[in-house]
């Protein structure tokens, strides 16, 4: 049961042993700075993962560029506009509000909207009950009738 429980934080634990000992800064403050702006980096190989995380090799080049930048005196929105410039946009964990993104942002709202109107009209309508039977339907339903006795 030990080694089951040792095995399965050893899983957890994972994504923290993602930055290696010698990309760390030397400064406590400045890596800091650098862990906050890998954190708002998507690695591009593992899609869901910010570059902290991922044990991708292109994630780790991504975390010594930040913390080249960040050593060269860039502040951190410099440095993700810098990832922004050698990536695009998705680069970002959580994309930027604009005419490109406006899609990405307003569609899940607008889909759920227009899911929720649908209900409600498809429940108004079975509310209301069926339609009444026309003069035409209500002969053809007395002559199955007949028929039928």
């Amino acid at each position: 049961m030990k080694l089951r429980t040792f095995f399965a934080a050893l899983v957890f634990a994972l994504p923290l042993w993602a930055v290696e000992p010698n990309e760390m800064l030397a400064d406590p403050a400045l890596e800091a700075r650098a862990r906050e702006v890998s954190k708002a980096l998507r690695c591009v190989v593992c899609q869901n993962e910010t570059i902290d995380e991922s044990h991708a090799e292109i994630a780790g080049d991504m975390r010594k560029m930040v913390r080249a930048r960040i050593t060269a005196g860039d502040s951190n929105e410099q440095i993700l506009n810098y990832m922004l410039a050698s990536y695009g946009d998705f680069v970002l964990l959580r994309p930027r509000f604009t005419g490109a993104t406006l899609l990405l942002w307003l569609g899940p709202p607008l889909l759920l909207l227009l899911g929720l109107f649908a209900v409600r009209r498809r429940l108004r309508t079975h509310a209301a009950g069926p339609a009444p039977l026309t003069s035409e339907e209500r002969a053809a339903l007395a002559v199955l009738e007949k028929d039928k006795a």
